[in-house]
């Protein structure tokens, strides 16, 4: 089954970047705190895709609309920034770690991961939001040998996957189109 879950995450697109997040030891919750953890990330994953999804472009002659609407979203940003310094400062974010993950598991270094086979909770705070981690449990499997661990997602909801693969299909999507601006090849996924 470990192998099954490895598969699944190496087919399918990840989100590839630099995140504050700890992966801890934890208990796998009961089926009311995996509901209730379900909920709570579905909510974070409709907060991160709404702050970070952009606008589609307006035409031209809706030159005051477009206008009023970069003003309310320059507003909207910085209200964001004050509420995520208020409820959580840098100074008690963890430090930032090289994670890759999708809806079935993440990659992330092997410093500091509990062992194989260790029931474990996985937080990712992003930068639009971050306040409001993503905590996803799950299971240290292994998976790659290069100074990176796997942990493979358990009790997930479908909608939180669905979310969470939404998140990862619109992430890959602007690199792609970053890329074709920049005229240079999308990076590997």
């Amino acid at each position: 089954m470990n192998e099954d879950i490895w598969q699944a995450f190496s087919e399918r697109v990840t989100y590839d970047g630099q995140f504050h997040a700890t992966c801890v030891a934890a208990p796998l919750p009961d089926a009311a705190a995996i509901s209730a953890l379900n909920d709570r990330n579905l909510s974070v994953l409709t907060a991160v895709a709404a702050l970070v999804e952009k606008r589609a472009e307006t035409p031209e002659d809706d030159t005051a609309v477009t206008n009023e609407l970069s003003r309310l979203d320059a507003k909207l940003n910085v209200l964001m920034e004050i509420v995520n310094r208020l409820l959580l400062p840098q100074a008690d974010l963890p430090g930032r770690i090289a994670l890759r993950f999708n809806a079935s598991g993440a990659v992330l270094p092997w410093s500091g991961l509990p062992p194989v086979g260790q029931t474990v909770l996985l937080r990712i705070h992003f930068d639009v939001c971050r306040a409001l981690p993503l905590e996803l449990p799950g299971q240290r499997l292994a998976g790659p040998s290069d100074g990176r661990g796997f942990v493979g997602f358990q009790g997930l909801g479908e909608s939180v996957r669905d979310a969470i693969e939404r998140l990862v299909f619109r992430h890959h999507r602007r690199q792609v189109a970053e890329a074709r601006l920049a005229g240079r090849p999308p990076e590997s996924v």
